[in-house]
């Protein structure tokens, strides 16, 4: 499966009712006050922030690979009266209409471009839809193995219609060479004597801090900041979520 069609189908189906937290809202409507607008979220899926932000009447469209995930968002904005200008597109071949002045990722989306020479062209795009003096923000993490006594563990939800949604890790590889660890994902869904059931591979590619500065400068974009989640300046070794502020060199 190409990376880009993971979220489709009963994955796109199952991601609401089962993901495990939504994203805040506050700092990405913070960085786009201080950077202005109009703004672009990259790999917005069903609507979370982008719709919480549209309703607080900043100027954002979205971008997604996933058609899936397109139509759950504008199902959820048509229900919550929300107008969204959103975007069928990868990361990697944006064409987007105009230019923005705030470019963002909400939570690590971008360690799902599976090797550097996607990233590179997705960091190109970025950097060729941002307006002059225009700021970019690209969270990053390094994934830790998934504990052995969590695989094969499930989590489970109910849908709207009774239905019980299933999700568990089944198995998981890790290549520190290739800096990508690869999760088989097991989704079901269940009712009554109806099952699907479907198995994705879910890959995660990480970037040692200087090799992301790499990508940046080769793609024509300065990072101006890296802090960690509180805003402080990150420390070169530190593996959790670690935000990169980019601008156009």
């Amino acid at each position: 499966m190409d990376p880009a069609d993971f979220y489709t189908g009963i994955v796109a189906e199952l991601y609401g009712p089962l993901k495990s937290f939504s994203q805040d809202p506050e700092p990405y409507a913070a960085f786009i006050r201080q950077a202005g607008g109009p703004a672009l979220e990259l790999g917005c899926g069903d609507g979370d922030p982008l719709l919480e932000l549209r309703r607080r009447g900043l100027d954002v469209d979205g971008v997604d690979s996933s058609a899936d995930m397109l139509e759950r968002l504008r199902r959820r904005a048509g229900e919550q009266g929300i107008r969204a200008t959103v975007f069928h597109q990868r990361m990697e071949a944006l064409e987007l209409p105009r230019r923005y002045r705030a470019v963002f990722l909400a939570g690590p989306t971008f360690t799902l471009l599976p090797d550097d020479a996607t990233a590179l062209a997705a960091l190109r795009g970025i950097r060729a839809h941002l307006a002059v003096g225009g700021t970019a923000l690209v969270p990053l993490f390094t994934p830790a193995p998934t504990p052995a006594e969590q695989i094969g563990r499930v989590r489970t939800a109910a849908a709207p219609d009774g239905a019980e949604l299933r999700v568990s890790v089944v198995a998981e590889q890790r290549d520190e060479a290739a800096r990508t660890q690869t999760a088989l994902l097991r989704y079901e869904r269940h009712h009554g004597t109806d099952s699907t059931v479907d198995e994705r591979p879910w890959i995660l590619h990480w970037y040692p801090r200087e090799q992301f500065e790499k990508l940046a400068t080769t793609a024509g974009l300065a990072v101006t900041a890296v802090t960690d989640a509180d805003g402080k300046p990150a420390r070169g070794d530190d593996t959790g979520v670690v935000h990169f502020r980019l601008q156009s060199g």
